[in-house]
C-alpha cells in the first residue's frame, strides 16, 4: 500500500473510533457514570502517549526549543479557539448530561458543536501521518491510543447530543464528516511534510501534542470528573498505564 493511502487509511480508522463510541450511545442509554470512568480511561491514554510517543520523541529528534516553542503554541491556538467556540454553545460538546445546549436554547450551537468536535480531532490526526514522515509507519502505540480515547469522546459527546434533542442525522452527520476529514488531516500532515527538517517535524509535533494536552484539560477531563470523583485518578491511572504498557511493546 503506499504510504500516502497508509496515511488517509490510518488517520479515518483512528477517527471511525468516534463514529463507534457515536453509535453505542446512541442506541443504547449507557450510565452516566459509566461514561464518566472510560473518559477518565481515554484521557489517562492520551495523557501516557503524549509523554512517551510525542514530546519526548519530538525532543530527541528535532531538539527542545523547537519542541517547546511547539508545544505551547498548540495550547495557545487551541485554548484561543475553543473559547470563541465556548461563546457560540459548544462548551459542553463532550459531555454526556444535560449541559448542551439545544439549537433552540442557543441557534448556531450545533454549528459550533460540530466545528468544536473537528478542532478536538484534527491535531491527533495530523500526528499519525507525521508518523509516517518520521519513522515511515505509524506508531502502534499512538494509533491505539488516538482510537482507544476517541470511543469515549464520541460516546460521551453524543449521550449530550441526544439529550440536546439533536437528531440521528446530524449526530452521525458530525462523527461521520469527522472520520472523514480526520483521514485526510492525517494524509495532508503526510504529503506537507515529506520533505521537511526534523526541526520543523518536531515543531509540528509538539503543536500537536499541546493542542491535545489543552483539549484533555477543558474538554474531557472535566467531563471524566463528573460523576466519579473518587475513581477518576484511578481510572487515568489505568488508562496511562495501558497505553504505556502498549508503547513499551512495540518498541
Amino acid at each position: 500500500m503506499p504510504v500516502w493511502l497508509q496515511a488517509l487509511f490510518w488517520g479515518t480508522l483512528a477517527g471511525a473510533a468516534l463514529v463507534l463510541g457515536s453509535a453505542l450511545a446512541w442506541w443504547w442509554s449507557i450510565p452516566a457514570k459509566f461514561v464518566s470512568l472510560i473518559m477518565s480511561f481515554g484521557a489517562g491514554v492520551l495523557v501516557s502517549a503524549l509523554a512517551f510517543d510525542l514530546v519526548d520523541e519530538a525532543a530527541r529528534a528535532g531538539g527542545l526549543w523547537p519542541t517547546a516553542a511547539g508545544f505551547l503554541a498548540g495550547a495557545v491556538v487551541f485554548v484561543a479557539a475553543n473559547a470563541l467556540l465556548a461563546r457560540r454553545g459548544a462548551k459542553h460538546r463532550k459531555r454526556s448530561g444535560e449541559k448542551q445546549p439545544s439549537e433552540k436554547e442557543s441557534p448556531g450551537s450545533g454549528t459550533a458543536i460540530a466545528v468544536g468536535a473537528l478542532l478536538d480531532g484534527i491535531p491527533e490526526s495530523v500526528v499519525l501521518g507525521l508518523g509516517l514522515v518520521a519513522g515511515g509507519a505509524v506508531s502502534p502505540a499512538i494509533l491505539a491510543a488516538i482510537f482507544i480515547s476517541n470511543v469515549p469522546e464520541g460516546l460521551s459527546s453524543t449521550a449530550g447530543m441526544k439529550k440536546a434533542g439533536r437528531s440521528a442525522g446530524y449526530v452521525f452527520g458530525v462523527w461521520g464528516g469527522i472520520a472523514l476529514v480526520s483521514g485526510i488531516a492525517s494524509l495532508i500532515g503526510y504529503v506537507s511534510l515529506q520533505s521537511a527538517s526534523v526541526g520543523l517535524v518536531a515543531f509540528i509535533t509538539a503543536t500537536a501534542a499541546g493542542a491535545i494536552l489543552a483539549m484533555l484539560a477543558d474538554t474531557m477531563i472535566p467531563e471524566a470528573f463528573e460523576e466519579h470523583h473518587m475513581l477518576t485518578g484511578l481510572f487515568v491511572a489505568v488508562g496511562f498505564l495501558t497505553a504505556f504498557t502498549i508503547s513499551q511493546a512495540g518498541s
